[in-house]
């Protein structure tokens, strides 16, 4: 038996090799969509995957302010943020935050399914959500996929 073909791969900085991927969301449903993205920044969808290493690709979001939200939560769902100061606490619904800054609604998904760590920090760089059609990234010769 050759033991050298049954070697585990560790990827690092050097050997990962990161892609540009453009995601449309354009009627897709928040949670589905954000759990895809998050597995896709974080690497999990490569077979070197490695936990402590940044070896996802880079995920360009359009159309973010086409996403949907399943039942009542468009309205009834709460984002809690806490100004620091006494009596600070601020409650937030999808349907207003969608108003002032759609991208907003699924950077938070994505950002919640993300390690709470530097490098959970670090993925989350690799995210950039636009809420037209249109993107930056073209010299990045980012390729389409559909999730």
């Amino acid at each position: 038996m050759n033991t050298l073909s049954y070697k585990t791969v560790s990827a690092n900085a050097k050997t990962v090799n990161k892609q540009w991927i453009v995601v449309d969301a354009q009627g897709e449903i928040l949670g589905r969509l954000s759990s895809k993205i998050a597995m896709i920044i974080r690497g999990k969808n490569k077979p070197e995957y490695t936990p402590h290493v940044d070896c996802g690709d880079n995920v360009i979001v359009i159309n973010a302010d086409k996403v949907k939200l399943t039942g009542n939560k468009f309205s009834q769902k709460q984002y809690v943020s806490y100004t620091g100061y006494p009596g600070g606490q601020r409650f937030i619904s999808p349907k207003e935050l969608m108003a002032k800054h759609p991208q907003r609604v699924i950077e938070k998904a994505v950002r919640g399914m993300l390690p709470k760590t530097k490098l959970g920090k670090k993925l989350y760089t690799n995210l950039f959500v636009y809420a037209g059609e249109t993107h930056p990234h073209a010299a990045q010769s980012p390729k389409t996929i559909k999730l």
